[in-house]
């Protein structure tokens, strides 16, 4: 009996032996090095903030291109501590292009300057917000002779690197539950995808490519200025708006434009398919829950202008040279809505037809637009630097073709519209969107639709959408207001 007692106690021993032995620790290589900084100061308005700065951070296990694929986290040294701070989480894209995460280049930033694109980064910290920023694969991204971010890597890192940041949430200051994200044009595209695609499945497989943490990649606002989205719709869309001003003439009688025959032709077929998508959408005006159609549409965007041009009489300011406006009694009451898009035109002129897939492919000996636009470079593949995107373009280039599915479906994953109350899908619930009365490189239809489905899901809580005064193509101005908002949702 004592035999066996021994023998039992020797195996078991054996047995916790082997068992410590083969002990195998899991290594997290995406956990987040708290000690790997750097403090830094920079001033902003006048008042300094002190910050710690994490920088190269590879925010995903298999990546294809190091170039872009790593984020920056700045933290003011008054919260290294704080795990309810909002992380403020700008991207810098622009063009569908390859973006770099934010880096500051300059230690002094005035709330007011337009100029750098980093002003927006510190402010936040300035404010009491966690800055993290994304480098993102994009349209020309290339490594070896690969192209590498071709769709949807770009929407695909920046969700990766919102799963960095929520996988180490309890390590990271801020809380990844109040995630921020900002961009302008197709970085604002970017914004609007991440705050309306939120966990959507079908991004899985190109996520776990590249090794994104096991993480919800939602987001808790968006903040997004002249957003250049719906590009499947955006050249009807853009036709549809414009044509009208394409026989515009200066104040000698020349034409402005002189569109050829064909083009003229291009604009008004692509005019014509816009009422279709437009209907299909089957939006309600957020005014007056009407049925929003091309037949009201006009009406729809002149209450936007009339109230961005309402709030500058408010301030005092004359636009007695707006002729296209009527003010009564300090009142704005009316829009010429073609005289408007003349004094748009005429400000800079509008875009060839079709604005966003040009005519043309790599094969053609002698393509309409040689070289296309960022557009057709976002759709390209690994071994193709464009491609066309719509079946419109496809069929003028080669009667009865269409655009390829697997194209298709990567022009589907780029376009917020699809997402916006989708099943299975989390949809920010705070939005922030600005697109300037002067901006022409998209439809105002874009825009407004936009704002218009969010709204129709009921699942928004806190919108801010305006058309804002005289504003160009361009992104992060009025940071004054933007905090405000920001400031506001986060309490």
């Amino acid at each position: 009996m004592k035999l066996r007692l021994l023998a039992i106690c020797v195996a078991c021993a054996l047995l916790s032996s082997c068992n410590d032995s083969d002990t195998v620790t899991t290594v997290d290589t995406l956990a987040f090095n708290k000690e790997a900084y750097v403090l830094n100061t920079i001033t902003v308005d006048g008042s300094a903030v002190s910050y710690r700065a994490y920088t190269n951070i590879i925010y995903v296990g298999k990546p294809t291109d190091l170039n872009y694929q790593y984020m920056n986290i700045y933290v003011p040294t008054t919260l290294v501590d704080n795990q309810t701070a909002p992380i403020f989480f700008p991207n810098l894209v622009g063009g569908y292009r390859p973006a770099k995460p934010v880096a500051f280049t300059t230690t002094t930033f005035t709330i007011s300057d337009e100029t750098d694109r980093t002003t927006s980064a510190a402010v936040a910290l300035s404010k009491g917000y966690i800055v993290a920023s994304a480098g993102a694969r994009g349209n020309t991204a290339e490594v070896n002779g690969v192209y590498t971010g071709k769709a949807p890597a770009g929407i695909v890192d920046l969700k990766a690197a919102v799963r960095y940041l929520r996988h180490n949430d309890e390590l990271i200051p801020g809380s990844a539950e109040k995630i921020i994200s900002n961009g302008t044009s197709a970085g604002g595209a970017m914004s609007s995808l991440l705050g309306s695609s939120g966990n959507d499945p079908l991004f899985e497989p190109y996520l776990k490519e590249i090794g994104a943490a096991d993480a919800k990649d939602n987001i808790f606002a968006a903040s997004a200025f002249c957003p250049i989205i719906d590009l499947e719709n955006a050249d009807s869309a853009y036709e549809w708006l414009y044509n009208r001003v394409n026989i515009d003439t200066d104040s000698t009688g020349v034409s402005i434009y002189k569109f050829d025959e064909t083009q003229m032709e291009i604009s008004g077929e692509l005019m014509a398919l816009y009422s279709g998508y437009l209907n299909g959408l089957a939006l309600r005006r957020v005014d007056n829950n009407q049925p929003l159609s091309t037949a009201n549409m006009e009406n729809y965007i002149s209450s936007f202008l009339l109230a961005s041009a309402q709030e500058q009489l408010d301030k005092g300011v004359n636009l007695a040279d707006k002729t296209w406006l009527t003010i009564k009694n300090g009142k704005a009451t009316a829009v010429n809505f073609n005289a408007y898009l003349s004094y748009i035109g005429r400000w800079s002129p509008i875009k060839n037809p079709p604005a966003f897939d040009w005519l043309g492919n790599p094969s053609d000996p002698a393509p309409m637009r040689p070289g296309g636009s960022f557009e057709n470079n976002l759709f390209g593949s690994t071994n193709t630097n464009i491609n066309v995107f719509t079946d419109y373009v496809a069929n003028r280039l080669n009667p009865g073709s269409t655009v390829p599915q697997n194209i298709k479906d990567r022009v589907y994953l780029m376009n917020p519209m699809n997402f916006i109350g989708k099943n299975g899908t989390t949809l920010a619930k705070n939005w922030y969107i600005r697109h300037g009365t002067k901006d022409r490189d998209t439809a105002f239809t874009v825009p407004v639709n936009l704002y218009t489905k969010l709204m129709n899901t009921g699942l928004v809580g806190n919108m801010n959408f305006e058309l804002s005064w005289e504003r160009p193509h361009s992104g992060d101005y009025d940071l004054t207001e933007m905090f405000a908002w920001m400031d506001a949702v986060t309490q």
